[in-house]
């Protein structure tokens, strides 16, 4: 059998949403801080003329990497992205399927992995070994321009390279790989605690909202998108620092503003949650992604972290959280063209 699977993580965005969407970041420059989770969006491309079966799906497939134990439950994304991606590459003949572990609509920078996991796999399928910055913005444009998703940069960049990012948008991206010693990134997996809540993002309308007070000019918007921008530049250096206490004050101030976007962006789970957290220990928490739901992120302060742990599970559904190193990378390879020079650059 021709097979070929890959996979992209997931992110937890600390602060710097939002800055990243154009026009904000061509005019007023963008600043992200990110790092990607070993939560990924797994891609199984394969030659469909073996076993004459459809061009895309969004099956579960049998020889997908399984799961962590303490992971999600392997979930399948929407196919037109396949599809969208499939039509892209001018690949005749493949079956592309495209299974998730993590919830779907959890403002997790999911549909971007799967996008980073889908262009990388057919490159990989190609025999081309793509630079991380093509696979980012060319995952951008499928988004954007195939499937009509408004929505920035930051995620691409997260699943394509890994780590932990300081990301800077405006004439050009510039993506720093933050270091992180051992401790913290044991630390990091101690003390982030994120939890499910179940409920969809409003990813889509919320953004063209927010964009739209944006070209406005008004002024609530523009302070918190300037201030929200200067935190996550913050973020990056408590973080190379290995200073958590730090990055969970800033990630505390950072909710305030980036829930005074909007008035879909908080909820009254959202809420509850971020109460309920810092009630039990957490130095601050925001909602993860465009929000209006998905997931919660809280740090704890040092020694609390079961505590806060438990407040969150009883109102969501907690989830496991390593550091993801790596990017987009090729796992299983069977009978796949193998990788050669002149792949596309970033």
């Amino acid at each position: 059998m021709t097979s070929l699977v890959a996979r992209a993580p997931a992110r937890l965005d600390f602060g710097g949403g939002w800055t990243d969407v154009p026009p904000y970041d061509a005019e007023r420059g963008g600043c992200v801080c990110n790092v990607a989770i070993e939560l990924h969006a797994v891609v199984t491309v394969r030659d469909a003329s073996e076993d004459g079966r459809g061009s895309t799906r969004d099956t579960e497939r049998p020889d997908a990497p399984s799961l962590d134990p303490g992971s999600s439950t392997l979930a399948t994304s929407d196919n037109r992205l396949a599809r969208a991606a499939a039509a892209r590459s001018g690949l005749p003949g493949i079956d592309v399927s495209i299974a998730t572990e993590f919830p779907l609509g959890a403002g997790l920078g999911g549909s971007s992995a799967a996008g980073v996991a889908t262009l990388g796999a057919l490159a990989a399928w190609r025999g081309e070994c793509p630079a991380p910055g093509w696979l980012a913005e060319e995952s951008r444009r499928l988004e954007v321009e195939d499937l009509g998703i408004a929505g920035g940069r930051q995620d691409h960049y997260a699943a394509a390279l890994g780590g932990a990012l300081a990301l800077r948008f405006g004439d050009h991206v510039t993506a720093r790989r933050i270091p992180l010693s051992d401790a913290t990134i044991a630390a990091l997996e101690s003390r982030c605690i994120v939890a499910y809540t179940g409920q969809s993002r409003i990813s889509s309308d919320t953004i063209t909202a927010v964009l739209d007070a944006y070209r406005a000019r008004e002024p609530r918007v523009l302070g918190a998108l300037d201030r929200m921008r200067d935190l996550a530049g913050d973020m990056g250096s408590a973080l190379e620092a290995g200073d958590l206490d730090a990055l969970g004050r800033l990630v505390g101030e950072h909710w305030v503003h980036q829930r005074a976007l909007h008035p879909a962006i908080p909820t009254p789970l959202i809420d509850a949650l971020l109460a309920a957290a810092g009630a039990a220990g957490a130095l601050g928490g925001k909602a993860l992604g465009a929000s209006g739901g998905g997931c919660v992120l809280a740090i704890a302060a040092e020694g609390r972290e079961a505590d806060v742990r438990q407040a969150m599970a009883g109102l969501a559904t907690p989830l496991t959280i390593r550091i993801a190193r790596h990017g987009f990378e090729v796992v299983r390879r069977a009978g796949a063209p193998a990788v050669t020079a002149g792949a596309p650059a970033a």
